[in-house]
């Protein structure tokens, strides 16, 4: 009976070695096992479950805690005579969070957190606890309108820069984060990118020149002449802050740190169908768009055809604003193309002799059938239009 005895007191030791003893004030691993108004019941591998009571939980644990969900836990107090353990998920997460901080700090790694509130000063961010970004250390160079307050609710790449656990203290750095980003994503790019190259970007600026478009955490040049096949005013005309568009690296230059971008060169080539759509003599009717010394450009559908100052009209023109502008629609006739060249040369000098021959033409038929005139006299009329137009035009008599 003794031995019996001796035998169970033995069992109940082996039994109770195998459970692990939880210490007060240290951080476990546990599984929950209940959820109700008395709080959360954990097992935590211990003789008894351990409790969390409500007011050691944070508000986004009661709405998002699940039985069977492992959580990290605090234990707070231990009663050995009764075997009850009081345990806090809200201690547990903010310790296990100085220590992230405090191994980010030490590491120099980057941290990222969801922005709560904008402060007196500068911003307060989510880490685990309240981290506080000082206004001279958040970048607004991609944040829209440059405002502060539009980057509550967003998360953040941030550096830590100083740590006070005993004053609860956490100073952090967004600008330092971003332009760590930005050189690694910076040398990444130009260590992989190539000329002719296709990427997706977004324009983050817009100046009288062209765009600067991030193409993954660089900003690269946009030309205004390789925005459009046709001219454009102003790049506004085309893009806006924000889109996202496909462009073509035209040039890469590592040792000064530039890229040079193309959009039209991604988009169809409107000249291989000019061929097939204009002819030599045809008449057309386009929307004048600039003005040049040498002449005017002309909009036809999607391409622009060249109206030299020599063919605006029959007399000559000292300036052109005093017969065109922008935005006026004439009527051309084509004299050259040269598709390959992405070159056509229009004339309303031409257009316009051409519909005064043809005018006198149908009169004189008209004469004819009426009796008035002969034959003899159109032609008359004919050869002496002729030589008035070799000497208007500079041409001698007979001259070919």
């Amino acid at each position: 009976m003794a031995e019996e005895t001796r035998t169970e007191r033995s069992d109940e030791v082996t039994m109770e070695s195998a459970v692990p003893r939880v210490e007060a004030h240290s951080i476990v691993r546990g599984t929950v096992v209940r959820i109700d108004n008395e709080g959360v019941l954990v097992d935590i591998g211990a003789k008894s479950e351990g409790l969390i009571p409500p007011r050691e939980l944070r508000e986004e644990d009661t709405a998002h805690l699940q039985v069977g969900a492992e959580i990290d836990v605090y234990v707070m107090k231990v009663e050995q005579e009764e075997g009850n353990i009081l345990l806090s998920k809200r201690r547990a997460d903010a310790l296990l969070a100085w220590d992230r901080v405090e191994s980010a700090f030490r590491e120099g790694r980057i941290l990222h957190a969801m922005v709560v509130d904008r402060v007196k000063g500068g911003l307060v961010v989510d880490i685990g606890l309240r981290g506080f970004v000082p206004g001279s250390h958040v970048d607004l160079s991609q944040v829209k309108g440059r405002r502060f307050e539009n980057l509550v609710g967003e998360s953040i790449p941030l550096k830590v820069i100083e740590v006070d656990r005993e004053r609860n203290r956490v100073i952090l750095s967004h600008r330092q984060a971003v332009e760590e980003e930005r050189a690694r994503l910076r040398e990444e790019l130009f260590r992989t990118l190539r000329e002719g190259d296709e990427r997706e970007g977004v324009v983050r600026r817009i100046v009288d020149f062209g765009a600067f478009v991030d193409i993954g955490g660089v900003d690269a040049l946009l030309p205004i002449s390789e925005i459009s096949w046709t001219y454009i005013k102003h790049p506004s005309e085309v893009l806006r802050r924000g889109q996202h568009i496909r462009v073509r690296v035209i040039k890469v230059d590592p040792q000064t740190g530039k890229i040079s971008l193309s959009l039209k060169q991604v988009l169809p080539d409107p000249w291989t169908e000019v061929p097939h759509r204009y002819r030599i003599g045809e008449v057309v009717r386009g929307k004048v768009v600039r003005l040049a010394p040498s002449g005017a450009f002309v909009r036809l559908g999607d391409v622009d055809g060249f109206l030299p100052a020599s063919e605006v009209a029959e007399r000559r023109v000292s300036k052109l604003e005093e017969v065109l502008q922008p935005g006026q629609q004439i009527e051309a006739m084509i004299i050259e193309l040269r598709p390959e060249q992405r070159r056509m040369v229009l004339s309303v000098r031409r257009l316009t002799r051409e519909r005064e021959r043809q005018q006198l033409m149908e009169y004189q038929q008209t004469q004819v059938h009426s009796g008035r005139v002969t034959i003899g006299d159109v032609a008359g009329d004919l050869l002496r239009q002729a030589l008035q137009g070799g000497k208007e035009s500079g041409e001698e008599p007979g001259s070919s």
